[in-house]
Parts: C-alpha cells; sequence; structure tokens
C-alpha cells in the first residue's frame, strides 16, 4: 500500500487554461501539448516572484494551478513519446 500525505493547496483549477493556454505541436512525427507562449511567460513571471517571496495570495493560486497543469502535461507528453517507441 502506498502511503501519500495529502496536503490541501488553494489553486485555480487546471482545466481553466485548456481553451487558451495549450497547443498541440509536432515533434519527431508526435503531437505533443505544450503552453502558449502567453501562459508560459505568464509561468515565468510568477516563478520569478515566488523565487523573491512576493507573490499575493491570488498569484500563489494561479501559480498553483499553471504548475500542476504543467505536471499533467508532463505526464501526457511522456506517455505519447514513449507509445511512439513501442
Amino acid at each position: 500500500m502506498n502511503s501519500q500525505t495529502m496536503v490541501p493547496v488553494l489553486m485555480i483549477e487546471p482545466s481553466s487554461w485548456l481553451r487558451s493556454g495549450i497547443t498541440v505541436e509536432e515533434l519527431d512525427g508526435v503531437s505533443l501539448i505544450k503552453f502558449t507562449s502567453e501562459l508560459h511567460s505568464r509561468l515565468e513571471e510568477l516563478l520569478d516572484k515566488r523565487k523573491v517571496g512576493s507573490l499575493s495570495l491570488e498569484e500563489e493560486a494561479e501559480y498553483a494551478g499553471i504548475s500542476e497543469l504543467e505536471r499533467i502535461l508532463t505526464f501526457i507528453n511522456a506517455k505519447l513519446i514513449a507509445s511512439r517507441a513501442h
């Protein structure tokens, strides 16, 4: 049995960026899901502010949501790449 500690995190739902924040790009015959340049820039901006400890509570929730979406897309893209290798 896997024992994981669940920690509640206040975040904007990652799905709120699905229509405007992601794009599909072809790379070596595999369609990969990526952030738009606007969402990527926003993530970088929030990350910079987070590093110096200047995020507001709203920005922290936004950062958490975008970061979660990034983890989800990384997982999906890894699956897509792995399925291409078989």
